[in-house]
């Protein structure tokens, strides 16, 4: 399996342009203060499913074959990634079957519902899903979709950042929330081609580190999932971000739930801008080490805002264990706070 190459991502933009904005990019002065660096935001939670994995969706959807598009798609998925597949294959007229864990985020449940997915849910994690996932794609040969191991996906959700360098071409460092590692290796292979001086930063929790500890040991490594950021919370590295993280990625830090809660509140106060709690990693990564970052020209990724009101309400309250309990309940969040005349 290769990894997909600059070229590929201008193919991938070249596909999807007619169906997906560019989404703004904003300065904030407020964050700047708070930061100690000149801080922009890249605001993919202003995509149609919130979130910037409906890149890698579209790309792929728009790449099928008849046989595939015949078969139909199964994938696994804690919420953004089955909302971005099922955004993609209702596009192209194709089935889509997405393996949730129990209790998954109902707002992105709603989504994927909405638009016309068919639902399974199974296991306790993203893990136990994905496991359930690969033997019904074996058992009913369905086109399953790896949320790591695809090279369009990348290719795809690389696409953001073909936009950050093109609206903000002098950057120091771009950084970047780490799940599964599609947005990071994506957002490697395009600074390094673009401006190699640009450092590509990835930022995990520190209670869901497999992919940050895969890429320190060179080899792939599972661990515990203990996050409240479903975006982030997987127990297991994947292959083929893995093989780009190790070649290209600049350093990969960790924050704790606690510094992902704050920097939604933050997020929320200071831009107006609604983000789930994987969305405000990169801002917690700055945060948590201003000396890292002091002085410098970075852009970080908002990498989506799908979160309930029940979470909301919890997270603006104060409430870690609160936050953790609502990711079983609530309903749609208000889409008020996802304004894109901010800036």
């Amino acid at each position: 399996m290769q990894a997909p190459t600059f070229s590929d991502v201008l193919a991938a933009r070249r596909r999807i342009r007619s169906h997906l904005p560019v989404t703004p990019i904003y300065h904030y002065p407020g964050l700047d203060e708070l930061t100690g660096c000149e801080t922009w935001v890249k605001h993919e939670n202003h995509q149609p499913v919130g979130a910037f994995k409906v890149r890698g969706g579209v790309n792929l959807a728009s790449c099928l074959s008849p046989q595939e598009r015949a078969a139909g798609l199964i994938t696994a998925s804690t919420g953004n990634h089955g909302a971005s597949v099922a955004y993609g294959a209702q596009l192209y007229g194709v089935k889509a079957t997405i393996c949730l864990p129990e209790g998954a985020n109902p707002a992105k449940v709603a989504r994927m519902r909405q638009l016309g997915a068919d639902l399974i849910f199974s296991g306790r994690d993203f893990d136990e899903a994905r496991l359930h996932c690969e033997r019904l794609a074996a058992e009913h040969g369905l086109r399953y979709v790896h949320s790591g191991n695809e090279p369009l996906l990348i290719a795809g959700v690389a696409t953001q950042a073909l936009e950050i360098v093109e609206e903000v071409p002098d950057l120091d460092a771009i950084v970047v929330p780490v799940g599964g590692g599609t947005g990071a290796a994506g957002t490697c292979i395009v600074a390094k081609a673009v401006n190699p001086a640009i450092e590509v930063i990835g930022v995990q929790s520190e209670a869901a580190p497999a992919a940050y500890k895969s890429w320190l040991e060179g080899e792939l490594v599972e661990d515990a999932m203990g996050t409240l950021a479903e975006g982030l919370a997987t127990r297991t590295a994947f292959a083929l971000p893995q093989a780009v993280l190790r070649q290209m990625l600049d350093d990969f830090l960790l924050v704790s739930d606690n510094e992902l809660l704050g920097a939604m509140r933050t997020m929320i106060a200071t831009t107006q801008n609604l983000c789930e709690a994987a969305g405000a990693a990169a801002l917690a990564c700055l945060l948590r080490y201003p000396e890292r970052f002091m002085a410098k020209k970075v852009a970080i990724i908002c990498s989506g805002g799908n979160v309930t009101l029940d979470q909301l309400q919890d997270v603006l309250a104060g409430s870690a264990s609160g936050a953790v309990q609502s990711l079983s309940t609530g309903t749609l969040a208000s889409p008020v706070l996802n304004r894109p005349d901010v800036g």
